[in-house]
C-alpha cells in the first residue's frame, strides 16, 4: 500500500485530471499496483506549480486542502481583457490607459480585505448542472454570483513599462479557497480605469505544500523506470502539520478505530490528528472534552 503525498510543480498545458494520471501511470510501472490517486485542488493548464496529489489514505484529506488558503505569483498585463481573462482566450475589450506605478500600489491596498468577486464564466463552476466553461465556449452568457473571498496579502514584485505608464505587474497574492486570481487581475484593472488579463500565474503555495518540496513531472516519470519512490512521497501527516497533534495511547487509539467515544480529554476544543506514536489514527474534533472522528486512516495496525 502507498499512503501519502506527491507534490507535483505542474508544467504549463498539463491539466490537474492529467497530472493524477500520471501519478497512476507511475505507480503502476513501478509495480505499486491500483492505487486511489486525488488531487488537492484545480490548477488552470495555463498556470504552473504545486499541485498536492493525494494517495492512498491520504486522499481523505483532499478535501482539507481544498478548503486551504493558497499563495500565488502572477503577471496582469494592462491594456487588453479576454474572454478567459487570461492568455487562452480572445480579446474582447481594450483600452489605452495605462496605470502609473503610484496609482498601482495605491490600488493594491484596497484589494487586501475581505470582499465579494465575481468568478470568471470561463470556470469549472456548475450552473444548472453544467460546467460554466461548457456554456461560454458554446456562445451562451455566463453570469454567476459573487462569492465572499479574502485576499490576506498582495504584493508588488516587479513591473514592466515606467513609473508613469506600467504596462504589466507581477504580483503575490496570499488568498482564501475559492479565490480566482484572473478575477482579481480583471478587478485590479478595472479599479484603475483600464482592462487586463493574467500572463503568468504560478502556485506558490497549497495548504502546507510549497514549492520548494515540489518535484518536476521529469522526477516523477524516474519513479516509473525505477527510481525509488521514498524520494518523492511525503507521508499522509505532512497534509495536517498546520493543526496540532493529539497523542492516543494503544487503548484511545484501538477505541478511536472502533468509533467508541473518548471523553473526558484534557485539550483544548478544536480540530486535531489523532496519532498512536508517529502513525496517524484520525482527523478528529474535540469539544468539551469528549472526541469525534472526523475521518479515519486506514494505517497499519495503529490500535496495536
Amino acid at each position: 500500500m502507498v499512503d501519502g503525498w506527491i507534490i507535483l510543480d505542474k508544467p504549463l498545458e498539463m491539466g490537474s485530471t492529467q497530472g493524477v494520471a500520471a501519478v497512476k501511470r507511475n505507480l503502476r510501472q513501478a509495480g505499486f499496483g491500483k492505487c486511489k490517486v486525488g488531487h488537492g485542488g484545480t490548477l488552470d493548464p495555463l498556470a504552473t506549480g504545486v499541485l498536492p496529489i493525494a494517495v492512498g489514505e491520504a486522499t481523505k484529506l483532499c478535501g482539507r486542502m481544498l478548503d486551504s488558503d493558497k499563495i500565488y505569483a502572477f503577471t496582469v498585463t494592462f491594456g487588453s481583457e479576454t474572454d478567459t481573462l487570461d492568455l487562452e482566450g480572445k480579446i474582447i475589450a481594450t483600452s489605452e490607459v495605462r496605470p502609473t506605478l503610484a496609482a498601482l500600489q495605491d490600488a493594491l491596498g484596497a484589494f487586501r480585505c475581505t470582499s465579494e468577486q465575481v468568478p470568471p464564466a470561463y470556470s469549472a463552476l456548475m450552473v444548472n448542472g453544467q460546467r460554466a466553461y461548457d456554456l461560454a465556449r458554446a456562445g451562451e452568457t455566463v453570469e454567476l454570483p459573487s462569492r465572499t473571498v479574502t485576499i490576506r496579502e498582495l504584493t508588488l514584485d516587479g513591473f514592466t513599462g515606467t513609473d508613469a505608464a506600467v504596462e504589466s505587474a507581477t504580483l503575490t497574492a496570499h488568498v482564501t479557497k475559492g479565490t480566482y486570481i484572473r478575477s482579481l487581475a480583471r478587478d485590479i484593472a478595472r479599479a484603475l480605469n483600464t482592462v487586463g488579463h493574467v500572463t503568468m500565474l504560478r502556485r506558490l503555495k497549497a495548504g502546507p505544500f510549497a514549492i520548494g518540496q515540489a518535484i518536476s513531472l521529469d522526477k516523477l516519470n524516474d519513479v516509473g523506470q525505477g527510481a525509488a519512490l521514498e524520494h518523492i512521497l511525503l507521508p499522509l501527516e505532512a497534509g495536517l502539520v498546520d493543526i496540532p497533534a493529539l497523542n492516543l495511547d494503544p487503548e484511545q487509539a484501538r477505541a478511536v478505530r472502533q468509533g467508541r467515544v473518548l471523553a473526558g480529554l484534557p485539550h483544548d476544543d478544536g480540530l486535531y490528528w489523532a496519532r498512536a506514536g508517529n502513525l496517524p489514527v484520525a482527523l478528529v474534533e474535540l469539544a468539551g472534552g469528549s472526541l469525534k472522528v472526523s475521518r479515519g486512516f486506514n494505517l497499519s495496525d495503529v490500535a496495536e
